[in-house]
This record gives structure tokens, sequence and C-alpha cells, in this order.
């Protein structure tokens, strides 16, 4: 006897085993039940989710003969037929070989004779969509009003393609994709009935790489029995997908977090030297960071606990905003590595890319992973003196001292020490932004604020409420201000219209004052303005860069 695939050998005969459809098997169980049956169904869904598989249970439940039952016994000579194939009133045509106007006028010429054998005649039509426009126009009239003794079923991987007059016509149920909880079950269970041993995380990594294909789940078990002589393991399984392991993983986050981009690179050769997957290896590292990124603000999202309290290191190691950056980047990667020299390459650039924009500034190091200590980004050594810790309660205590009392005048004492001018605490908050090793949003937030007070124990700055949506980032603001003065501080931001000129607006200001001496400079030179009269040109302003 000939052998025969675990997709078909294991196909669901009825809609007791079919695995991981309920919304639709309820629905159909009742309208069964009920015989409220409708005329047209159509079945939409991704590659091996059960859209043929429920149009035979439904054949069989329609056709049985103990009756319409959503229980069809599979031992009468309609279910077995349907089962085999060879049903004359249950028709299955494929409208990507058949999808002419004439072949539909075919099939609706036929479908006004009664039935040979069964109760109905069954016509289910796979991938529908891809029916020419005349075909579609052909079946619109039959499909609205069909003989009592016929039912349509159809299906289709991309119902946008699906005119919304045959989509009105029929009653649409919407197949999801398999979770791998389900996938990992069912193999489980077709394993055990086939007597072959397996490990459980080689069967993780086949409903990984199934991605909600049951049907793709059961050909990759195929192909790892083949794969390991009968036996199924881990090892294994990964070396056939191409796969990427949680060491090489969780290698690549030890480098990261720790800022050794010569370690990141190692694990990069050795995966090429392996021939493993870099695009797979980009959406696993993806995938890993999104579960970190969950542990920093959800933890309770991860039920494993396990797997939370494996990744809290990372959570607490990685500053969160890094964390973010790394992401895009492993996502962006992906749709990079088409256009890279070679793939290597594209999968190193994305961890150089990791490696160069990490965070100027951090805390002190924390532990991650067993036992290994990954600093996070020291701040840039500041000068010796530090004068600029100083600066707001300087103005506010006393003047400035002298720099060389011998040629240097007495500084003036007109002013009360702890009333500077607004001028020159404006002036030093901008100083102050420029020197503070801050970066992304915290940036911005003190770039768009200006001081409004300053004491001992709190700091209050005043913000448009145009950028009310940067207060987010206030603890991190207050805590590097904090550090910055080498005391406690609270930080408060007043919801105001700015009086001043805050640090972007200055820059921006300085930077439109550039621009336009740049294109004074350009249309005032001799040269530019002759060729202008002589070819009767015009400068295009958008151009000009300054230098």
């Amino acid at each position: 006897m000939s052998y025969q695939v675990l997709a078909r050998k294991w196909r669901p005969k009825s809609f007791d085993t079919l695995v991981g459809q309920e919304h639709v098997v309820r629905a159909l169980t009742h309208a069964l039940e009920q015989q409220r049956l409708h005329h047209a169904y159509l079945f939409t869904g991704t590659r091996g989710v059960g859209k043929t598989t429920i149009s035979r249970i439904l054949a069989k439940a329609l056709n049985c003969e103990q009756g319409i039952t959503p229980t069809p016994c599979g031992v009468c000579a309609a279910c077995q037929e349907i089962d085999a194939g060879r049903f004359i009133d249950y028709v299955e045509m494929d409208a990507a070989s058949n999808r002419g106007v004439e072949d539909m006028a075919a099939l609706l010429e036929k479908a006004a004779y009664a039935p040979n054998s069964g109760r109905y005649k069954v016509y289910m039509i796979d991938e529908v969509h891809q029916l020419s426009g005349h075909a579609f126009n052909a079946m619109l009239k039959t499909l609205e009003e069909p003989p009592e003794h016929v039912k349509f079923i159809l299906a289709t991987t991309d119902p946008q393609k699906i005119p919304v007059t045959v989509l009105s016509r029929c009653l649409q149920f919407n197949l999801k994709q398999m979770p791998p909880a389900h996938i990992v079950e069912h193999l489980t269970r077709v394993l055990e009935a086939e007597g072959i041993a397996c490990e459980p995380a080689a069967l993780r990594h086949i409903a990984k790489a199934a991605a909600g294909s049951m049907r793709d789940a059961l050909s990759l078990l195929d192909q790892a029995i083949a794969h390991g002589a009968g036996r199924i393991e881990e090892e294994g399984v990964r070396a056939m997908l191409g796969t990427v392991g949680d060491d090489h993983l969780y290698a690549l986050l030890d480098g990261l977090a720790a800022g050794d981009i010569h370690a990141m690179l190692a694990v990069a050769e050795t995966m090429e030297a392996r021939s493993l997957s870099f695009d797979s290896a980009l959406q696993e590292l993806a995938t890993l960071l999104h579960r970190i990124a969950l542990v920093q603000f959800a933890p309770n999202a991860i039920l494993d606990a396990a797997e939370r309290e494996k990744l809290a290191p990372y959570a607490e190691g990685l500053d969160a905003e890094f964390l973010q950056l790394c992401y895009q980047i492993a996502i962006h990667g992906r749709d990079e590595l088409g256009l890279a020299p070679d793939e290597a390459a594209g999968f190193g650039m994305a961890l150089l890319r990791m490696h160069a924009f990490r965070p100027a500034s951090g805390n002190e190091p924390a532990k991650v992973g067993a036992g290994n200590t990954v600093p996070r980004s020291a701040p840039p050594p500041r000068p010796a003196a530090q004068p600029e810790r100083a600066n707001f309660a300087a103005v506010r205590t006393a003047p400035p001292p002298p720099q060389a009392p011998a040629v240097a005048p007495e500084a003036p004492r007109s002013a009360p020490a702890s009333a500077p001018s607004a001028a020159a605490a404006d002036d030093d908050w901008h100083a102050l932004v420029a020197r503070l090793p801050l970066t992304g949003m915290v940036r911005q937030l003190a770039q768009h604020c200006e001081l409004a007070r300053l004491d001992d124990a709190q700091i209050a700055l005043r913000l448009a409420p145009t950028h009310k949506f940067l207060m987010a980032h206030q603890d991190k603001l207050q805590a590097e201000l904090a550090r910055h003065y080498g005391r406690a501080l609270k930080l408060e931001i007043l919801l105001a219209d700015t009086e001043g000129e805050t640090p972007k607006e200055r820059a921006d200001n300085v930077k439109r004052e550039r621009q336009e001496r740049a294109i004074a400079a350009i249309e005032s030179d001799p040269f530019v303005r002759e060729a202008c009269d002589l070819f009767d040109a015009s400068i295009d302003e958008s151009t000009i860069k300054p230098i």
C-alpha cells in the first residue's frame, strides 16, 4: 500500500475533529440543527486553515443517508464517497484553471438537473477570486436564486478581489490562522497515533514555521520525520528549517546590552557558517525585543513565569527607548536584506545600526543573563571643575568671581543676588540643555521648555500646551537634572505659553538666519547674477545649504 502523507491522512472528517475554527463550526452546527440552510457560503482565509475540509464536512452533513445533521455518520455510501472524492453530486472546481465564462456556463447548466444519488448538489469553487469578471456576472442570477437542490460553497484566500455583488449573496465566514498552541497540540496527537517519539521543543519550531497553516505544519512534520529517520529532535528540526536558536539570539542580546559589537558580529559569522536564515534571525530578534518590551511595560502579559524571569534582567538592563529603536531597526532590516550586497552584509549592518544608535547616557551596570554583568552606556566624561553644576545657583546667590584680579573689573552688585534677570536665567537654561547628555524624546522635552524658577529643592519649567505630549518623559528629565546638580530636585512643568525663546526656537532661528545669509550671499555674487541675467535663469533656494 502506498504511503499517504500526514496532511491527507489526518484531514478532519467531522466538525468534532476540526481544529481552531470554533466560530465557524458553531454557526454551521446551529444552522444544520435548525434546518436554516443558506444556498451559498463563502469561506475566506490563508492557505491550510480548513476551507476545503469544512466544505467536504458540510457536503457530508447535507447528504448523509441518516438525514441532514451536524454529525454525519461517516460510514454510509454518501459520506465515504465524499471522503474518497468520487461522490457524483459533490463537485470541486478549481477557479484558477476554469475561470472563463464558458466554464461557468457549463457548470450552471448542469446545476439545473436534479441530484443523481444525493440530497443536494454541492458545488465547491476553490480560489473563486480568480474567476474572470464575465464569469462572475454569469453566475450572479443563479447564485442569488439557485434551484432548491443546489448549494454553492466558495473558497478564497483573497476576498478583496471578489465583487461585492457576489459577497452580498453569500454567508461569509473568515477562517482564522491556527494558533501555535493548537498546532503543537494537534501534532502531538498525530505523533502519538503514529507512534513516533519527539521533543516538545521541536514541535514549537514547526508550529512557528507553519505560520498559522495546519497543512503546512503537517507537511513540515512529514519532512522532520524523514530528516530525523523516524525521530523528531529539536536540533534536527532547527537544522532542517534553518532557524536561529535561542543561544544565538541571547548572545546577540548580551552583546547589545554590553555594547560589545565584536561579540555581536561574531554571532553573525557563526550563523553564516551554519547557513542560518538571516531573515528569520531578524524576525526572531524582533519577536524577542517585543517580549522584553512587554516585560518592561506590561509584565503580566507574559503568562509563562519562566520566560518572564529570563527576560526580566534584559528589561532592566536595556533602556526602553533604545529597545524600541532596536525593534524598528530589526523589522526594517528585514525589508532591506534584498537590497543589501548579500544577506550577511544586511544583517551585519542592522547590528551595526543598533550599536551606533545606542543612547549616550545610562545608569550603573545591570545584571543580565546568568551572572553576566552588562554595563549600560556611561555618560560622557565631564570637565574636572564642572562649573555648569552651579550655573543657576551662582546667578541667584552671588555675582561671578573675577577671572584675573589684576585686570578684571569688579563685578557689579546693584542687582539682588536672589533675583537674577530673566535673560541670564534663560541663557543658562539654553547652555544647560546643550551640555546635558539627553537623547530622544527627553531632549525634545527640554528643548521646548523655558525656565520659570529654580530653588534648592525644585525647578519649574514652562511648556507650551501644544507640546504637552512630551510630559510623559518628565521623570527622565528630572532624574537627569538631579544627577547634574548632585542633589534631589523636583521638576515641575507648567503648561502655559512661553514668555521667552526656548532652546528649540533659538536653534530654529539660528538655522533660519544662516540659511537667509547663505541665500543672500549667493544672490549677491556677481558671477551668479551675471549667469542669471545671461540665461534668464532663477535661483532654486531649496538647493542652497549654509556651510
